[in-house]
């Protein structure tokens, strides 16, 4: 069992693993120490917003914080509203309470049984990791702990290429979407708004600054010009576990055969989105089958397809959107941004291409970036992950998906897995792929806990 444990990060992953170390209730000492980076804690950026407009696109039923205790959130939402039922999508911000109040009756539960918790609302400097422990430095402050568990969430947003320093510069051209929509308040002024990305983060910022800018009109530009696939208005349960899909798959670990697989069984589906969820639960196992450049394959070729039909938008989400494109108000476009520049009166100016022709010129009053979730800590300006890279105390996955690690979540040095230095959430998407939706972290809390107060660490 590691005595003192360090939990860095302040989103819904480190509030999991915090919570399920203590549902534990180990019979040994335990000193967590848990670096929360100041905030609030346990919302992190994902359930962070206050609008009643962003919900979760994952079912109140499937939302529960533990493995253990399968109707958790369901149960917290009813006991505000007894009507609400296991298949709503309900608020992201109502998710974000649920979360703090389980971190806070964690917290009085370790109080009670005499569990030292330290919640320090700092981010950490930097790591030490050695095959005895881990040092922790925090401004002045060094702490030596026997496990450290990164839990970060997001990484700082990057400008895309060719996006010039004074498009940024003029207030103009928005990498943060979600640090943007936290300010923003009613305006009637009539403007023209780009977004690059037609992903989930594109659908949230619609819905709020369509509902705050009555008179703005939105272009959403993407390769394919393709918003995410909606789920059906009544949940739809597997015909099957998957079984036999997942066995032809793992025979076959490749890109064109499993898409040909996958458009086999989903033909053969009255619909599709039961085929797709029956693969929910092999995700990482099929990823883990699949060689390097198939991955890579993937990246460059299926990855938006995959998206889009993996992570849905609730149904009143997609009416929401497709009422503002019969309104006339959003334009989708397809193409790639090339560059993006502040013209003389103060306009963005940018220049979009599409299947290889020529750039087209477009304008803008405001652009914002809403390309989605930045996993590459070989370039992130995150002060942590930049110094565990630099020192060399990780190794970046080679596609720019978070760390490489084993697939209990160690990091890997010199291509071996430290023993008491983890990560889980998304620095773990080269590992595992599907590591950031709930019902994914609930899991890696779960193993995590069970691993860190384990009698003797797993080798």
């Amino acid at each position: 069992m590691f005595r003192r444990v360090a939990i860095i990060g302040g989103g819904a992953a480190a509030a999991a693993l915090l919570s399920e170390l203590l549902e534990h209730r180990p019979a040994r000492p335990l000193h967590l120490d848990w670096y929360t980076g100041g905030g609030r804690a346990g919302r992190g950026v994902a359930y962070g917003t206050d609008s009643p407009r962003h919900l979760l696109n994952v079912r109140a039923a499937s939302m529960s914080m533990f493995a253990g205790r399968p109707r958790g959130f369901l149960d917290y939402a009813q006991q505000g509203d007894p009507s609400v039922a296991g298949t709503d999508f309900l608020p992201r911000r109502l998710y974000g309470d649920y979360l703090e109040a389980e971190v806070a009756r964690a917290l009085a539960q370790a109080r009670a049984s005499g569990i030292d918790v330290r919640v320090m609302p700092f981010a950490v400097d930097a790591l030490v990791p050695e095959s005895d422990g881990v040092t922790v430095l925090q401004g002045e402050e060094s702490r030596r702990v026997d496990a450290a568990v990164l839990a970060l969430g997001a990484l700082p947003a990057q400008p895309l290429a060719g996006v010039e320093d004074e498009a940024i510069a003029g207030g103009g051209y928005v990498v943060d979407p979600w640090a943007f929509l936290a300010q923003v308040r009613p305006d009637p002024s009539p403007r023209e708004v780009v977004l690059i990305g037609l992903g989930l983060t594109a659908v949230d910022v619609l819905l709020e600054l369509s509902a705050q800018w009555p008179n703005a009109r939105f272009t959403a530009i993407s390769r394919h010009g393709l918003l995410p696939e909606a789920h059906r208005a009544s949940a739809a349960v597997p015909a099957d576990d998957g079984g036999s899909l997942v066995e032809a798959m793992r025979e076959a670990p490749g890109i064109r055969p499993w898409m040909r697989l996958l458009r086999e069984a989903t033909a053969a589906s009255r619909d599709w989105r039961p085929v797709i969820d029956s693969l929910r639960p092999h995700t990482a196992a099929l990823w883990a089958e699949l060689p390097r450049d198939e991955r890579a394959r993937f990246l460059r070729h299926a990855r938006w397809a995959w998206e889009r039909i993996r992570h849905r938008l609730p149904p009143q989400i997609n009416e929401a959107i497709a009422a503002l494109e019969q309104d006339g108000r959003l334009q989708r476009r397809r193409g790639r941004v090339q560059s993006v520049r502040r013209g003389d009166g103060g306009r963005l100016q940018l220049q979009v291409s599409h299947a290889g022709g020529a750039p087209v010129p477009l304008q803008a009053d405001l652009v914002i970036q809403t390309v989605g979730l930045d996993t590459d800590v070989r370039r992130t300006p995150h002060p942590l992950v930049r110094q565990l890279v630099t020192n060399g105390h990780v190794m970046p996955d080679p596609l720019g998906m978070g760390m490489q690690a084993s697939a209990d979540g160690r990091l890997l040095h010199e291509g071996k897995p430290w023993e008491r230095l983890f990560a889980m959430g998304s620095l773990l998407r080269g590992t595992l792929w599907e590591s950031t939706a709930m019902p994914e972290i609930r899991q890696q809390a779960r193993g995590l806990a069970d691993r860190l107060l384990g009698d003797q660490p797993a080798r």
